[in-house]
Formats: structure tokens, sequence, C-alpha cells
């Protein structure tokens, strides 16, 4: 009953309503498809499997959503009526027949017979080879990708861009846009000079005010009824594209009759040629409207008189020869056939080419004649050449009259099957245009004169279109077919370009173009063939056929050649969804496509292909920067991930030559309590020392386990990725999770990199406040490291007072790079300034290079030796050697020492007994004091036991008393602390640690940045907070420091 109730017309669209969702989903599910269409904008969702019955809304520009709540998308529909079957057109009407038309358009029947006669048959049969191989090998290359999957509407465009990514098919797709809107342009032009110059001539709104004034009245009038021809057009193509598809069959049986008459004229012209005679002055051809007699006088009443032709000549008409031009008096005037018919023999003479310049006079080699210049006034009067040839302009003209190749796919949202109409629509498209092109070409060469071919316009023949002297039954049949044709190719360019741009509009990939992805009620682009209408404008104000054709071979060239690449690529990846159903392609062939195109680029117009490639790679980087991301497992990515398979595979063979090194950074990042980056300056002075180059990854690790904070661990990380992004930072990011801090550090110094691609340096910030803290962690999780990373050879950079590190935004004008270069580490305190200075932070900085020298070193030798290696190295800067003196340890220093000791000991008598320890653990808990991630490389882990929950304290008369003993040692040991004396070692660190710093500061205080070797830590671990303690003299009084570690290996050479 329900089934009954529902049809395929929409009629009650409130079916939803009356039998409630669920059943409202099960009618739709097995019913036939209808697609449903309301006051709702059309609803964009991402592809899923088509359910049953709902087939009618793929391909129609909406994707239904699946499962029953998604028909509220459809719940809100008000004219029922707008309901349309699916797409149901086949292989001869939505392909075949498009493609024959776009191809069999303008060129066959206004240039090729002036092609031939300029190139010559032979060239004209290499010029269509290869225009035709390119367009097979696109063709096989096209239908491998137009049967790997659904394509839906947007064809050549959708094929691109889920082949080569987003930026590829926004790229080409918008060129070929243009291209087929240009194309359109050039049917129209042709169709009015088809109007204007064979049909009516009278219809000329301007006329030419002298002699040398045609041309440019003529341009007037192909721009004025151009302008009229395209607005009817774009108003049939408005009205609905199925109009165009009835027009399609009246056109295309006038392309069909044009042609069999001009193989019928071919074959009567054996026996019986046609009457079309040439006048010949001498070898020149005349243009036969302006006389009426082919002679220089006649007889009139048995009297000579001069014929019209001697007036043009001599301007006088009593036969005087006082004014007559001297070639016309020397060479006499003849007839001859202009169609010797395929018997002549005329094929030997129209073999070789004959190109010519502009203006020059069409001559018939061989022909009788006296070689005299001849008056520049009379030059009217002959056939000129309009424009100058050669074979690479004729390339250039002659391929957009085969690009009607993509006419089928793109309307691949009308076919039933496309993925089966597309390869065999087109490939017998293009088998039937070459086949007729080639004998074109032969019999053009076998039944017309010479000059008659290279008579672009016909001048010679009484202003008859060329093609058509050879025409039988008349002349008129093929130039009423060429000009519907070309109005039949017009309207398919002009209903193409529009679903084109429509469906880059809708995938949204070029944001300022989404106002074009919307249209009528019924799907159809208004908008779109609104803007293809004015654009198509342009091409017709520029009124020259010539001049259009080449901009079109460019935009299609690019884009076939972009279809093979595409092609190509999938092929050699072997991708796993790479399986067409059309098995008749290899990756040599798309290839062999792909480099024909290039090559016919350049040779038909290398600035034009210059051009075309600029305005397509300005396209794509604006996809790139400006566009919506998307990921359609696209073809580029699979080849760059195989790229860098290669290269790490390459990479793998040994490590880097020292000419190749540059720090590969692993930055350490501490995040704070909600998950933010706590030092964003890290970032920058990574990005500063980077500029985009070598390999960076941002490192954290966040303290449990995996299982229950992977949740916290993506958004920290996702955290990351948006600093990276505000400190324009190129890497990756990793982000650990770990049960301790130390343990992850050491998960991400081991693991992080891939091959070869590994880092060879760590930036780890100073752990601030560790003197201020009584928990011992924060500085050794940070002693830990920097002993990690000794162990693994690598670097180490640990920025001081980071906080204070200029931005991206800031500029140093002026200020120096102070390097105190206390021990040889392999080059990396040079290499780091040179580094830095490459970015615009610091590029106005100087160098200045300290090192420091003993009392019986020979300063003045270091300096020399200094400067040379520093100039062998290519590096300017300023060399200063410092001498310190040997001096008496200071009581400061004493002091200093003693200090540093009796707070270590101190710390160690301080630490909590376990029950101490148990009572505090109780006390925080009771308080709710405790902190969740003080510090992400220390304060967070626990070095003892994990604490119970809860804790019951019994005390008896033994604990008791062994609580009083302890208390009574702490404080015994307490009072030890005040005669302590300090480890003579430990005086003598502190005293270099002292006299070193006041160096340092005497001379770089005022620098923008000081560079320093970094100590060693000490092998026994007793004396970490030692370490920690010279560390801190060694650097106070500066601020900015960078301590640099270097990891065992030279990073710098003298040599090229």
């Amino acid at each position: 009953m329900l089934n009954a109730e529902y049809n395929c017309k929409c009629e009650d669209h409130r079916i939803i309503e009356r039998f409630g969702l669920e059943e409202a989903f099960k009618i739709i599910q097995f019913q036939p498809p209808c697609y449903v269409q309301g006051h709702l904008p059309l609803v964009q969702v991402a592809q899923s499997p088509i359910q049953p019955g709902l087939e009618c809304f793929q391909g129609r520009g909406i994707h239904h959503p699946s499962g029953i709540s998604s028909l509220l998308y459809f719940v809100e529909v008000e004219d029922s009526s707008n309901c349309v079957k699916s797409p149901s057109m086949g292989t001869l009407m939505g392909v075949y027949l498009p493609c024959m038309q776009n191809i069999f358009g303008v060129i066959l029947f206004l240039r090729l017979t002036w092609m031939v006669g300029m190139a010559g048959v032979l060239q004209s049969f290499l010029i269509v080879l290869l225009c035709c191989c390119c367009t097979m090998l696109t063709t096989i290359s096209m239908s491998a990708i137009a049967t790997n999957g659904v394509v839906p509407a947007g064809g050549s465009y959708f094929m691109i861009s889920r082949s080569l990514g987003p930026e590829f098919g926004g790229a080409v797709g918008l060129c070929f846009y243009l291209g087929t809107t240009f194309a359109g342009a050039m049917y129209i032009l042709g169709a009015i000079e088809i109007l204007l110059t064979y049909i009516v001539p009278q219809a000329a709104i301007f006329y030419p005010s002298g002699a040398h004034d045609a041309s440019s009245a003529m341009l007037n009038n192909m721009r004025v009824y151009g302008t009229v021809f395209l607005i009817l057009m774009a108003v049939v193509v408005f009205v609905g594209v199925k109009y165009v598809n009835k027009f399609a069959s009246l056109f295309l049986a006038c392309v069909v009759i044009s042609i069999l008459s001009i193989y019928a004229g071919a074959i009567k012209s054996i026996f019986d040629p046609p009457e079309f005679p040439i006048c010949m002055l001498g070898n020149r051809t005349l243009i036969r409207d302006q006389f009426d007699v082919c002679a220089k006088t006649i007889v009139k009443d048995n009297i000579t008189v001069a014929s019209k032709l001697w007036e043009n000549f001599c301007h006088n008409t009593n036969l005087t020869t006082e004014n007559c031009d001297e070639y016309f008096l020397l060479n006499n005037v003849t007839e001859i056939a202009g169609i010797p018919g395929a018997a002549s023999g005329i094929l030997k003479d129209n073999l070789w080419s004959n190109y010519l310049e502009k203006g020059e006079i069409l001559e018939k080699a061989h022909h009788p004649s006296v070689d005299v210049a001849g008056q520049k006034s009379s030059f009217h009067l002959y056939v000129l050449s309009d424009i100058s040839t050669s074979f690479m302009v004729l390339v250039g003209i002659f391929f957009p009259s085969v690009t009607g190749i993509m006419a089928g796919s793109n309307r691949s949202g009308d076919l039933k099957d496309a993925q089966k109409s597309i390869p065999v629509g087109t490939i017998l498209a293009i088998v039937t245009t070459s086949l007729v092109y080639f004998s074109c070409v032969l019999l053009f060469g076998a039944c017309i004169e010479g000059v008659v071919l290279r008579d672009k316009y016909g001048d010679a023949v009484n202003k008859n279109l060329v093609v058509g002297t050879l025409s039988w039954p008349s002349p008129w049949v093929i130039v009423i077919g060429s000009f519907f044709s070309t109005c039949g190719a017009g309207l398919q360019s002009l209903t193409g370009a529009p679903r084109l741009l429509q469906a880059i509009a809708k995938d949204n990939i070029i944001p300022f173009l989404w106002v074009f992805g919307h249209g009528k009620a019924n799907g159809e682009p208004t908008w779109a063939l609104l803007l293809t209408a004015l654009i198509a404008e342009l091409g017709i104000l520029i009124a020259s056929l010539d001049m259009v054709a080449p901009i079109l071979s460019m935009f299609f060239l690019m884009c076939y050649l972009f279809v093979n690449l595409a092609c190509a690529v999938q092929t050699l990846l072997r991708t796993p969804n790479w399986r067409p159903r059309f098995k008749y392609y290899h990756w040599a062939l798309s290839f062999l496509g792909m480099s024909i195109c290039l090559a016919l680029m350049f040779i038909s117009s290398w600035y034009y292909a210059l051009v075309a490639m600029l305005i397509a790679g300005m396209i794509y980087k604006y996809i790139e920067y400006q566009g919506a991301e998307k990921e359609w497992g696209d073809g580029i990515r699979g080849l760059s991930l195989s790229a860098a398979r290669y290269a790490l595979l390459r990479l793998e063979e040994g490590p880097p030559h020292t000419k190749n090194w540059r720090p590969q950074l692993l930055v350490l990042l501490k995040l704070d309590e909600d998950l933010h980056v706590k030092y964003p300056r890290l970032l920058t002075f990574a990005s500063q020392l980077k500029a985009g180059k070598g390999l960076t990854i941002i490192g954290s690790v966040i303290q449990g386990n995996f299982l229950e904070t992977y949740g916290e661990a993506q958004a920290a990380e996702q955290t990351i990725k948006n600093m990276m992004d505000i400190e324009k930072v190129k890497g990756f990011c990793q982000v650990v999770v770990a049960n301790k801090v130390r343990e992850g550090i050491a998960h991400l110094i081991q693991s992080c990199g891939l091959g070869g691609m590994k880092h060879n340096t760590v930036v780890l910030g100073w752990p601030y406040g560790w003197r201020q803290s009584e928990d011992p962690r924060s500085w050794k999780t940070f002693i830990g490291t920097v002993r990690c990373t000794t162990a693994a050879h690598l670097a180490l950079l640990v920025p001081k007072n980071v906080s204070f590190y200029p931005s991206n935004h800031e500029r140093y004008n002026e200020g120096n790079i102070d390097v105190w270069w206390i021990v040889h580490d392999g080059g990396m305190l040079m290499l780091l300034p040179f580094l830095l200075k490459q970015h615009k932070v610091w590029r106005k900085c100087k160098m200045r290079i300290f090192t420091v020298a003993q009392m019986d070193d020979n300063s003045i030798q270091m300096k020399k030796d200094l400067a040379t290696f520093l100039y062998q190295l290519r590096i300017e800067a300023e060399v200063e050697v410092v001498e310190m003196q040997n001096s008496d340890i200071s009581a400061y220093t004493y002091e200093r020492t003693l200090m540093m000791e009796q707070r270590s000991q101190m710390l160690r008598q301080m630490r909590l007994t376990k029950t101490e320890r148990e009572r505090e653990a109780q006390l925080v808990k009771d308080r709710h004091s405790i902190a969740r991630l003080e510090s992400l490389y220390s304060d967070e882990e626990d070095e003892g036991d994990t604490m119970p929950e809860n804790i019951q304290m019994t005390w008896t008369k033994e604990k008791c008393d062994a609580e009083k003993r302890n208390r009574g040692s702490a404080v015994g040991s307490f009072r030890d602390l005040i005669s302590i004396k300090p480890n003579q070692s430990n005086v003598r660190r502190m005293h270099t640690a002292v006299k070193l710093n006041e160096v340092i500061v005497n001379r770089s205080h005022d620098a923008r940045l000081v560079l320093l070797n970094m100590p060693g830590p000490p092998k026994n671990t007793d004396g970490d907070e030692n370490y920690m303690e010279f560390l801190e003299v060694l650097t106070e009084g500066l601020e900015r420091v960078l301590l640099v570690r270097g990891g065992g290996r030279e990073v710098i050479t003298i040599y090229s």
C-alpha cells in the first residue's frame, strides 16, 4: 500500500509526515529513483556509498547522506514539480556527438585548405599527425582515469584534481575553463566570418573607407555581430541543456552532410572538375571581384576598349600607358582552373610548403612572368597574405580543431554511465575525425590549385569559401553546413564551460568562486553561465580567429599534459585504488603524450606557453596558500611518499658529509597545566635558526598511561601544531606519553626521525627556578637529558633567558653576536651564528669571536691563526684573543663555593624519611594543593614509591624512640654545616667559572646574543648540584645566552 502511494514524480512531497521517518526511508530505499529539490540550498555532503533508490542524487550536484536521519535534509520541500529523472544520456548523444561537433568546428571549414596551401601536403600530414597523436594519447590516459571510479560533473577537472590534488586540479581546471570559454568565442567568430564573408556580405554595418581599411571594418562587424550571437546562444543555454542536445542532432547532420559533399565533390572532380577560373597577372593572383573579364582589353562593337582590369592598373580608359603599373604592362593576363580535379596531377605541386610573410603576394610557381616590382598602390588588387606563416604558427592555429575530446567528459554529470561512455565515445570520435582530417588534407592537395589553397578568404574565386568550391552539388551546401556546425560547437562550449566552473566552485578550493557554485532550482549553473558569457565577450572583442586560436591551444595543451601526467603518476605508483576498467593504457604512452603536449606548446608559441604556465602557476600558489584543504588521496601525495621513501633509502647509505651538515633540530617543549606551550620563544628561535631548511621535530612528553591520556596527547599535539603555524616553523610534531618524563625524553631522543632523516641537535629549555625549588627533579631531568644527548653523540643547544629572545617581527639593525670559543667542538660555535644571520632578525648583526689564552700563550699568533681559519671558512667575523691572568682565589670565589656545598649538604640532610614523606603526602592531600602538571621535564615525576591514598599511623614506643633519634641526628647534622670546609677541586672550578664570567660580561654585556661552550656534566652524579651552580655562575649578568655542546664530529669545513 505504501509503495502504491509513492511515485517518482514526487506529487505528494509530505510523504515523511504521512508515513513517519522509518517507513518513508523504506519507501525511498526500494522505489524507483527520484530527484528531490526544494527551496533549501544544495546540500553538499561527503560522498558515501549510494543506497538503493537514491541514485538520482548522484551526479546532480547533490550527494545524499546515508542513514534514516539524513532524510531531514530533504524534509522542507515546496515545489515537488522540479523532480526529474536521473541522468540518462548515452554514449552517442552524451559523448560522441558533442566531441564530433567540437572537433569539426571552425578550423575544418575555414582554415584547413589554407593550412594545406601554406604547409604543403606533407607538412600538413605531420601537423595533423602530431595533433591527433596528442589527443589520442590523452584520450587513452583520460579513459583510464575516467574508468577508475565515478566521474561526476566537472569531467576533466574532476579527473585531474582527484589524481594530482586540488592545487593542480584547480589550476588546470581554471585554465581549461578559460580555454573552453574562449573556444566558444572562437566558434562564434567563425560563424560570423562565414555569415558576413560568404552568406550575406550586405549585412555588414561597417564598410571600409579606403582600399586599406577593409580589415578594420571587418573586425568591427565581427565584434557587433559576435556580441549579438553570444547573447542568443547564452539564452539558449540558459533555457536548458536539453535544448542544446536537441539542436545537436541538427547541427551534426549539417556537419556530416558538409563533409560528404566534400568527398562527393572530390570524386566528381576526377571526370568533371567544377568551373572556378582564376585570373593571373604574370604569376600573381588577382582578386576576382575587382573586375568582370580576365583580360586587359575587350572587343566591344568591333572596337578594342579598356577592360575594368586596365582601369584598375592604369587609371584610364583610353588605353594610354603613361600611368600604368609596370608589372601590368610587362606581364600577360591568363586564366587557370581553380579546381583542376583529382586527375590533374596538381598533387605534386602541392606537396611542398610555401610559407609567406605578411603582405606578400600569392604567386604561382613556374608560371611565366617578368619579375619587376610594380607599383605599391596596385597591391590591393592582388591576393595578399594577411599574416606571416610558418610551421609553428600553423600548429597553433590548427590545434584547436582537435580539442573537442573533453566535450563528453565535461558533461559527465549528465551521462548514464560515464565510465563506459567517455572512453568509447571519445576514442571513436577521435578516430573518425582523424580519418576525415587526413583524407581532407590529401583531397585538398590533389584537387585544388595551390594559389587557391593559400587564399584564406577565397578572393581569387570571387569570394567563395575555398572548401565550398570543391563541394558537390553546390558551394552553398558546405557554406550553410559550416555555419550551423560552428554555431553548434559554440553552443557545446557554452554548455560545458559553466558546468566546469560550477564543479570547481562547489569543491570550494578557490574561496572567491563560491558564488558560481549556485544556479537555478534544477541545478543549471546560472551565475557560471553569466561569467562565461562575459569572458567569451573578451574573446569576441579580439575579433580575430587567428589570434584567438593559439591562446586556446596553450590552455588545452596544458590540460592534456596534466591528464597524461595524472595517468602516468598513478600507473607508476601502483596505488591500490588504481584499478581502471579501461585496460589499454601504459605509463610510457602517457609520458609520450605528455612530451608531445609540451613540445606542441613551445612549437606553436613559446611566449604564449610561458604566459599560460605563469597563469597556472599563480592559480596553483593561490590555492596552496588560500584555498580550502582537501584530502582526496591524490597521486601527488603518493608521489611525495615514493620520493620520500627513495630519498630516505639513499640517506641510509651513510652519514652526511661535513659540507652537507646542518642542524636537524629536536626541540623539547614544555607544556603548562592547560597543555599550552610554556616557552613559545623556543619555537621562534628554532624558526630563525632553520629558516625553513632541514628537519625540525617538536617533541613533548605527557606523563601518564597511554590508554588513559591518549586524547590529552592529541590535544597537546594540535596545540603545538597551531603554535608552529604561528611561529612559522616548518616541521613535525611528536607527543609521547610515558610514566616518567625522563623516560619519555629518552624515548624522543632515541626514536624521533626516520632512517637517515633523524635529528642531530637537541634544543632544551633551561630549568628556571631550580635553586628555589626544594625538589631536585627540576635539575636532575635537565642533567639527565644532557647526558642522553652526549651518549647519543648529538649536539645540544640550551637557550637561557629565552623569553628575552627576539620575535620574528623584530629587527636588529645593529649589534653583535659574540662567540666565546673556549673548547673546539667541531665548529658548532662558528656555524650557528652564520645560520642565524641568514634570518632577517639577525641579518645586520656583526659576528665577533673571542678565544681565551693563558699568559704563557702566544696571543698574536693565536689571533692570526684564528683569522686565517675563519677566512678559509668564508665566515666574516672580528677576532679577539682574551688573556686570563693567573690570580689567587678570591674570597668571593671561596665563599661562593662554600655556599654551594652547604646548600647541597643541607638538601641531602633534609630529605624526608619514608614515614615523614607519608605524613606529608597525607597533609598535602588534605589541603588539596598538589599540582597536577608543574613541570614537563621534571616536576611531575615521583622518584620514590607511589603514595597510598589512605594512611593509618599507629604509634608504638619503638617508633616513637626512633623518631626522636632521627630528629636528634638531624639537629646535629645542621650544626655540622657551620664547620664545613669546601672541596678544593670545587673551589678551582668555581674560580675558573667566576673569572671567565667576569671577562665575558666585561666584553659582551651589550651583545645581542652570546654563544658559549657548555661544559659537560660530571661523571659522578653526586656532583650534579654543583654542576648546575657552575653553569649559573658562568652565565650570570648576560641577557641572552646560548649554551652549545658539540656532538663529537666536525660540522664545518674549509673545502668547497
